[in-house]
């Protein structure tokens, strides 16, 4: 048997004992820096660092979306949430993404032309799948209606064509050029 014995003072000890939790102390601060809690990944894959992993998302729900966005923006989710976007913010906590933990965080937003949205697949553009992506993951979106008196959803496909009954909607009214113009 092979015994290794130091001596040090008990001031070294102590300061030995301070520098080793200093370090770990910054390790984990540097490994928390930054993250935001992840979306539920149970049944649902949140990924969408890539155009691929967009429409695999999307998919997931039964949409066909365009294959270029529409628009790609940067937006920052508000730090205090209006009426408007408190009531937005719950529609996706009910669908599984909190938006809650990224309140002042700047996201991209990718909107997709949804191309097989129940009784409106011969009607282009009018609907549109919105996906709010924070470090390659979806943390919040819609599927909206463009028209005026238009609606906003969930991701989860409707059961009902739009001809025949609404979808469930927000109350967001959607401004068009026509009703800008008569306002005016």
């Amino acid at each position: 048997m092979f015994v290794y014995s130091v001596k040090t003072s008990k001031a070294k000890a102590v300061a030995l004992i301070a520098a080793i939790a200093v370090i770990v102390a910054a390790i984990v601060f540097v490994a928390g820096r930054g993250e935001k809690p992840a979306a539920d990944d149970s049944a649902v894959n949140h990924n969408a660092r890539n155009a691929a992993e967009r429409t695999a998302f999307l998919s997931q729900f039964g949409w066909k979306i365009s294959e270029d966005p529409i628009e790609v923006s940067e937006v920052i989710i508000p730090e205090d949430f209006d009426a408007g976007y408190a009531e937005y913010a719950e529609m996706n906590k009910a669908q599984g993404l909190d938006l809650e933990p990224y309140k002042g965080v700047r996201a991209k937003r990718w909107t997709y032309e949804v191309l097989n949205y129940p009784g409106l697949e011969e009607n282009p553009g009018i609907v549109q799948a919105n996906l709010l992506v924070y470090e390659g993951r979806v943390i919040g979106g819609d599927i909206c209606s463009t028209e005026q008196n238009g609606f906003i959803r969930g991701f989860d496909f409707p059961a009902v064509p739009a001809t025949t009954a609404p979808a469930e909607t927000l109350g967001v009214t959607y401004i068009t050029e026509a009703a800008s113009e008569s306002a005016g």
